[in-house]
């Protein structure tokens, strides 16, 4: 953007809530675990990764950085700020698309023992910038995420 762009902000909060058919511990294992979040936490065949780190700790930092092919370059980098396991994660984390920053966000993870069934809720604050990414996007993808962490834990079984 050039210095005349008119600089946006836009405010939003969701929340999405999944019933996954495991006990709390696979689930817990999926989010925290580095090979098996790898299984589940990607953009799939479309996207190369050139750089992919995960250190689940509070003060641990997470980064994927890549690019869409045949399209633009990305990068996610988050730092987790609270964990009580297996029962919450907190972790703030910003999105760049092309050396532009999209959005920086708050997510809360809460999971809740159902015997062989987990609740998982996941809560989003975010700020999307300059008009570069809806919050309404930003819901869908993590809809998806959550259905690929389904995935993965049907298959795990």
């Amino acid at each position: 953007m050039n210095e005349t762009t008119k600089r946006t902000q836009a405010h939003a909060t969701f929340a999405v809530e999944r019933t996954y058919p495991v006990p709390v511990a696979a689930v817990w294992h999926a989010l925290s675990d580095n090979a098996a979040r790898d299984q589940w936490f990607t953009a799939g065949d479309a996207f190369t990764a050139e750089e992919k780190h995960h250190d689940f700790r509070v003060g641990g930092q997470s980064t994927e950085t890549g690019q869409w092919h045949g399209g633009p370059r990305s990068r996610f980098q988050s730092t987790y700020t609270d964990i009580v396991e297996p029962e919450r994660i907190v972790f703030t984390y910003d999105m760049w698309v092309d050396e532009r920053h999209l959005s920086t966000s708050v997510t809360t993870i809460t999971l809740e023992d159902g015997g062989d069934r987990t609740l998982l809720t996941y809560v989003e604050q975010g700020v999307h910038f300059d008009g570069l990414d809806s919050p309404e996007g930003r819901e869908e993808g993590t809809k998806g995420l959550l259905g690929q962490l389904g995935a993965y834990l049907s298959s795990s079984r």
